[in-house]
């Protein structure tokens, strides 16, 4: 019952959406740690899956990627990457702060490297961070790559920049300003409602834990924005744990068997605290580390049975599969 629902909340079976932007904004938030496999875990959710419609929405600015949340890189929808930001921008900089000092980065006058980010990428140049660092070395800001690495981090909390239009297969940062339109803002408790209408219509059913791991929230905040929309909920205890479910499950069937290869990081396994459900316990390690790297996985009918791998071989593509 519980992965019957997650496939269909997370548009892996019967999926309902052509566009990219409309599928991410159905499921709020997607995790793009690995940039090239996130658009892979976009084409199994879409009806009409190309790469070139993917792609032409990152390019447009459609869906932007960016870190938020947890924190780490996700895909947003732009118009909603403003309220979110507000829910998530002074934990980020808590841990910005954290990960600076224990890599041991040189503290930096913000302000100041705020003014020359802004005036180096003025008049909508999409950069990379190579050639950000470069032109700050140009003009007499000694940087390296872990202090642009912090400030850049830094700066997208802030939304002051997301990403850009690829160069090659390089991601570039651009200004939010000059990329997304301005919308208007959100009370605290609209943004928390939206993100859990986001969250439980695309992953239920879920837990409070899940969702509290999920979004990067407190837990006080998280029970807030569960209460706000209390009215698109159902609830559930189902093995000793209580899941919540969004009503806009219903209505729909799987009527065929479901297998995908899915890709490392996928929101089937990483958006929940507990994985119990699709995975076994003693199986974990095989789908991911204790250091936060998830692996490629097979799924089949809701149930992760297995790893795949893909190599190229005489420009020809093979995939290997690996029962767990």
């Amino acid at each position: 019952m519980i992965t019957t629902i997650r496939q269909l909340s997370q548009q892996l079976a019967t999926p309902q959406f052509d566009h990219p932007a409309d599928l991410v904004r159905w499921m709020g938030a997607m995790q793009a740690q690995d940039y090239s496999m996130v658009r892979w875990a976009l084409g199994l959710r879409l009806n009409h899956p190309q790469l070139s419609t993917i792609e032409e929405a990152l390019r447009k600015g459609e869906i932007v990627r960016t870190h938020i949340m947890r924190p780490t890189w996700h895909l947003v929808p732009a118009e909603d990457l403003r309220w979110m930001l507000t829910l998530s921008c002074d934990r980020l900089q808590l841990t910005n702060e954290s990960y600076a000092k224990y890599m041991k980065v040189p503290d930096m006058a913000y302000n100041k490297y705020y003014d020359l980010l802004g005036k180096t990428l003025a008049g909508n140049r999409h950069l990379t961070k190579q050639e950000i660092t470069e032109e700050f070395n140009q003009l007499g800001f000694k940087t390296d790559a872990p202090m642009i690495a912090r400030l850049l981090f830094h700066a997208e909390p802030e939304g002051m920049v997301c990403s850009g239009i690829d160069k090659g297969r390089k991601a570039t940062y651009a200004l939010v300003e000059e990329r997304i339109p301005v919308k208007k803002e959100l009370h605290k408790e609209e943004a928390l409602a939206k993100l859990a209408t986001r969250y439980f219509r695309s992953h239920s059913p879920a837990s409070l834990q899940d969702f509290t791991w999920w979004s990067g929230l407190t837990v006080k905040d998280a029970r807030k924005a569960i209460l706000l929309i209390d009215q698109e909920l159902s609830k559930e205890t189902i093995n000793n744990q209580e899941l919540y479910f969004h009503h806009s499950y219903k209505g729909h069937t799987i009527e065929k068997d479901v297998i995908h290869l899915m890709p490392p990081f996928d929101e089937y396994l990483i958006s929940y605290k507990d994985r119990t459900a699709a995975l076994s316990l003693e199986d974990y390690p095989k789908a991911f580390n204790n250091f936060g790297i998830f692996y490629p996985v097979i799924l089949y009918n809701g149930q992760i049975v297995g790893n795949w791998k893909k190599s190229i071989k005489k420009r020809r593509s093979h995939h290997k599969h690996f029962l767990l």
